[in-house]
């Protein structure tokens, strides 16, 4: 089941249809970004009717307190959440004195795009015989330069008189919020003709978190005359009117955004927004708007994917680019990507295992690698924070958060806090990743070993001994499926924690570290953990047991569900979804692809057919790990549904939740199904290969990676591959399992999937 509202275009999302009714998925799908900061597709002027206003800055955030009636020892005292920061778009427009109000009349000729190319958002609509064509920008060229411009035209021959009222608006609110509460005060007022300034501050927390400032300075260019100011409480005003008839008139509002994360103290923010705003005063509209789409434009030369003979397709994953790129781009290493982004409140807007399990692959491809760097050195910074999380459960060694700002755990579900810790193991494999990528070994040598070491005495102390089985075990856990909570030995769960510590010895015999004081009898327990794991597994079916236990469930497809239990999180009791076999995600297979070097084609067949079918993708993260999987097995239409439902799990809202904002982190996953999945590109061992296959209503894709130095385009369509070396020295790789050297361009032809 989806439900679609905008239309499909290659390089927009487009609507003639003004969604009362879907006002909010449709704000969702219009989010806007530029990795400072980013806000929904909210409209600027008043709007009466449903609608969800979200602003959010980032690495603004507040600890709001966990209220739980069943507090437990090693409990997160506070549950972090992004906070909606103040309305800089906000106007009020006045039509012969008629307020503007697409909640209450009814507009002709609407149309809303957003251009995914230049990253700009359109809108058009008339009402009261004028014509209003907006445009808004977070700029990437002034990552604090908000800019909306509105044409505004008379269509029905006569004068109109049109009234602007600009207004930044700090009495906002978060709608997760406890008992209504708000986190903002107003520091500061500041209002003239020409510009108005408000400053605010995050209200008081005792829990010793950072008060942060946010201050929003506008000023104003075009055809309008200012004609009053004004301030209360709570916002500062400027007034604009202008006579408009057949000749358009303009009007824009820019917007600096500046914040304590950055400068010191309420002064130092407040000149910073005066400085910038007034370095951008004698530039035009056209000239900082060709600064912003310059770079979209060099972000797309690299990243975007062409997919040729199927728009839905083509649509879905410059979709999952744009907002990927909007909400990070490794500019700023404090910052890390949340699942939702600059778009909704859901989840957060915090940190989770998303990042090094999804994003870091894209990112190693798609960008430099210090984008990717940075959000290894994000990890390592908070490795004194993961440190104390350990403490908290009565654990040796760092245990890194589900959810964070700041490295502490700030998630309040105990099944999340205390049980998946699984975490704990994504973020060495991203340090792997990394290392095997780039064939970059400094930061494995130095920051990596030091975060590796310290996970790794966490698992030591979190494992304990089955005497019964002379084997080591862990219970107590929550594995990728979150639809099974407090069981025991999660296949993935202990592989990846074996892995961890095999990964951290092999890294010490290569690079010592006596620094950081390693015993041989703690290497020595390592070793006896590695060699002595516990691994359910079902060797009548050729399987490996999901968890203890998993086998007694009552085993059946999703397939004899009726379509009225779908979803299950949304018509299921959480008891009946524990108690079923049903799986939210990869479990079993998220290992199999992690370590798909270990496994035989054999073996993810048998665990792929077994697992893949009781698997109800009710996770953003699913569909990707399928897909890839589906792919190598030559499963090509179960590939292609699984790269759909990824490519397009927003647009067309299968999990019937985007309305709350979109998934960032599992956007990752349309270019993994393609990249790793259709093209199968692997690097094990640091050897770069591929064996494409192209899905048979598609004619073609291209895509480039970076690669150690290189710039590779890979092109395939009805008959060749093509592989082309742009930049940098010939490379060695294999490309259906023939070793050759990439010096200039090799062609071969298209092998059949399977």
């Amino acid at each position: 089941m989806y439900l679609r509202i905008m239309e499909i275009h290659p390089w927009s999302i487009r609507s003639t249809k003004l969604e009362k009714e879907h006002k909010r998925l449709q704000e969702s799908l219009t989010s806007l970004g530029n990795g400072y900061m980013g806000m929904r597709g909210n409209f600027e002027e008043t709007y009466s009717g449903d609608s969800h206003l979200g602003t959010y800055i980032g690495g603004v955030w507040f600890p709001d307190k966990t209220r739980v009636g069943w507090w437990k020892n090693g409990y997160p005292k506070y549950f972090g959440k992004a906070i909606n920061a103040l309305n800089y778009s906000k106007v009020a427009i006045y039509v012969d004195g008629q307020e503007v109000d697409l909640g209450k009349h009814a507009p002709t000729d609407f149309v809303l795009e957003l251009d995914m190319h230049t990253g700009v958002l359109h809108r058009q609509f008339t009402l009261f015989g004028v014509q209003f064509r907006i445009s808004k920008f977070l700029s990437v060229a002034q990552k604090e330069l908000a800019l909306i411009r509105w044409d505004i035209t008379a269509t029905d021959g006569k004068t109109h008189k049109v009234r602007i009222d600009a207004v930044i608006d700090a009495d906002v609110k978060n709608e997760d919020a406890n008992y209504e509460e708000k986190f903002w005060q107003v520091l500061a007022r500041d209002v003239a003709a020409d510009r108005g300034s408000i400053a605010t501050q995050t209200v008081a927390n005792p829990f010793g978190v950072d008060q942060f400032i946010v201050n929003a300075e506008q000023t104003f260019a075009g055809d309008f005359t200012a004609t009053g100011h004004d301030s209360s409480d709570w916002r500062v005003t400027n007034r604009f009117e202008a006579e408009v008839g057949a000749a358009p008139k303009t009007f824009e509002k820019r917007v600096i955004i500046t914040t304590s994360r950055d400068y010191d103290g309420l002064a130092a923010v407040q000149k910073a927004g005066r400085d910038l705003s007034a370095n951008i005063s004698g530039q035009n509209h056209a000239d900082l708007l060709a600064a912003h789409e310059a770079g979209w434009k060099q972000r797309w030369d690299i990243a975007d994917v062409v997919i040729s003979g199927n728009n839905e397709a083509q649509q879905g994953i410059r979709f999952n680019l744009f907002q990927l790129f909007a909400t990070y781009y490794g500019e700023d290493a404090r910052l890390n990507i949340g699942p939702k982004g600059f778009t909704g409140e859901k989840y957060g807007g915090a940190t989770y295992w998303d990042t090094e399990a999804y994003a870091v692959p894209l990112y190693l491809a798609l960008a430099e690698p210090n984008v990717t760097r940075n959000l290894l050195k994000y990890r390592h910074n908070q490795l004194p924070q993961a440190q104390h999380n350990a403490r908290q459960q009565g654990l040796a060694g760092a245990l890194y958060p589900m959810v964070t700002f700041t490295g502490v755990e700030c998630h309040n579900e105990w099944e999340i806090t205390f049980e998946e810790i699984h975490r704990n193991g994504a973020i060495p494999y991203a340090i792997y990743n990394y290392t095997n990528y780039t064939g970059d070994d400094s930061y494995l040598a130095k920051e990596g070993l030091e975060v590796l070491v310290e996970v790794s005495r966490f698992w030591a102390d979190r494992v304990h001994y089955s005497k019964r089985h002379g084997k080591y075990m862990i219970h107590g856990v929550t594995g990728p499926n979150e639809y099974e909570n407090n069981i025991n030995n999660n296949w993935y769960t202990n592989t990846l924690a074996a892995w961890v510590l095999q990964y951290t010895l092999e890294a010490l015999q290569k690079h010592p570290r006596p620094d950081l004081n390693i015993s041989d009898a703690e290497r020595g327990k390592w070793q006896d953990i590695i060699a002595n794991m516990y691994y359910p597994e079902d060797k009548e079916q050729g399987i490996f047991v999901q968890h203890d236990g998993f086998l007694d469930k009552d085993i059946r497809p999703v397939s004899a569900l009726s379509p009225d239990d779908l979803p299950l999180n949304q018509k299921w009791s959480w008891d009946k979804i524990l108690r079923s076999p049903f799986i939210k995600q990869a479990d079993v297979l998220q290992g199999i692809y992690f370590f798909g070097d270990r496994y035989t084609l054999d073996e993810k067949r048998r665990n792929f057919d077994y697992y893949e079918p009781m698997t109800v993708h009710e996770s953003s993260l699913s569909p990707s790990i399928h897909a890839i999987l589906a792919a190598e097995l030559g499963k090509e239409a179960k590939a292609v549904e699984m790269y759909q439902r990824t490519a397009r799990l927003d647009l067309d809202n299968y999990n019937n939740d985007t309305e709350d904002g979109l998934h960032i982190t599992s956007m990752t996953g349309s270019w993994l199904a393609i990249v790793q999945g259709f093209a199968q590109m692997k690097t094990w061992g640091g050897t770069l290969s591929f064996a494409p296959f192209l899905p048979s209503d598609w004619t073609g894709y291209t895509f480039h990676i970076n690669y150690r130095g290189r710039l590779i385009k890979i092109e395939v369509d009805g008959k060749n591959v093509t592989l082309r070396l742009l930049k940098g020295d010939a490379l060695p790789l294999k490309l259906y399992g023939e070793t050759l050297t990439l010096k200039d361009s090799h062609s071969a032809p298209l092998q059949k999937n399977g």
